[in-house]
């Protein structure tokens, strides 16, 4: 006679719904949770751009220093912006509470085309404008400088004879290579670099009568930068009429006096220059009580001060000549706003 199998005992059939509903609340709250951030994170992207757009479409007028026609429209027009984001956040609760109500997908669907519109925005001319102008409102005395800056380098390029700069930039190939890897390896920009070597040796490396050597004219350089240079190398000591060396130590030498110089670009250039002779431009700086590119310019008359706007130039040709194919005459078409879109090696940041 057949053994009575027992019977199997089930969970009671509630126990099913309570682990089923406990699953929908977690996957629904993680759900809700991703989504809230994504729409708080894209709102904060879209308020920082708006307000970027708006005071740098009203730079010019809250510019200044003078109380009623500046300082305290300037103060009026951020507590507007206040009032405004705090307005539209309110309509933003009531439009998605709107929209939940007909479907969970067409909030998302509308975060996806507001980010997406903004990032359109921000590739458009009136806003790289409104954004140039926002930089120099806030960004004081530095802003300043690097404006004054870009604008003597645009036009020294301006002036220049394409013809030679394409000379230059055909001679480089050769030391291309050798060039990039000492960019990348103390992490400055390749294009910079190139036009420190434009300006020091026409890339045409030879022992000049200064005693400058090689592809960077190499005279006299702290200590310090040619032993990070054998160290990077791997080598026990430097070769300057090697091009590859040659271009290590200068990348040495250039990243040493940035950092004197406290990523001063214009006086990191204008030190590399001058060199450790008679206590290097620190010194000089001290001597005259200076701190900055504005406060030196006046003691330069009998300084090298167009060494650096002339490594610039070279350096935004060969950055134009690698992401144009070719060198953009200054004054035709809407060549300028191009040239000043490409921005400047070291000056302006990708």
């Amino acid at each position: 006679m057949a053994k009575a199998q027992p019977k199997r005992k089930y969970p009671p059939a509630n126990q099913f719904s309570r682990k089923s509903t406990r699953h929908y609340r977690s996957t629904h709250w993680q759900r809700r949770l991703v989504l809230a951030g994504l729409e708080i994170i894209s709102l904060a992207l879209v308020f920082v751009c708006a307000i970027i757009a708006l005071l740098g479409h009203f730079a010019n007028w809250f510019s200044g220093t003078h109380l009623l026609n500046h300082l305290l429209p300037f103060a009026a027009g951020v507590s507007g912006f206040i009032l405004a984001a705090a307005l539209l956040l309110i309509g933003w609760w009531r439009l998605r509470t709107w929209l939940q109500n007909y479907a969970d997908w067409l909030m998302p669907a509308l975060l996806i085309l507001l980010v997406g519109y903004t990032g359109w925005l921000l590739t458009q001319d009136p806003f790289l404008t409104a954004y140039g102008n926002f930089r120099t409102l806030i960004g004081g005395k530095a802003e300043a400088s690097r404006v004054t800056i870009a604008h003597q380098v645009y036009a020294h390029y301006r002036r220049y004879d394409s013809t030679q700069l394409q000379k230059l930039i055909d001679r480089s190939i050769s030391y291309q290579q050798a060039i990039n890897d000492a960019a990348r390896s103390f992490a400055i920009d390749a294009h910079l670099l190139h036009g420190l070597a434009a300006t020091e040796s026409s890339f045409l490396p030879r022992d000049s009568l200064d005693g400058g050597r090689g592809l960077f004219q190499i005279t006299k350089v702290p200590e310090a930068a040619v032993a990070q240079a054998r160290n990077r190398l791997n080598v026990n000591q430097v070769t300057l009429q090697d091009p590859r060396h040659n271009a290590f130590v200068a990348a040495a030498t250039l990243k040493h006096y940035l950092a004197e110089m406290k990523g001063d670009l214009f006086l990191g250039l204008l030190a590399y220059n001058i060199g450790p002779a008679n206590g290097g431009l620190r010194f000089i700086m001290q001597q005259y009580g200076a701190t900055d590119f504005t406060t030196i310019q006046p003691y330069l008359q009998t300084l090298p001060r167009d060494y650096p706007i002339r490594v610039l130039t070279h350096a935004l040709a060969f950055r134009l000549w690698q992401r144009e194919g070719k060198l953009l005459a200054y004054e035709q078409g809407n060549n300028a706003i191009r040239i000043q879109r490409t921005g400047i090696p070291g000056l302006h940041f990708d």
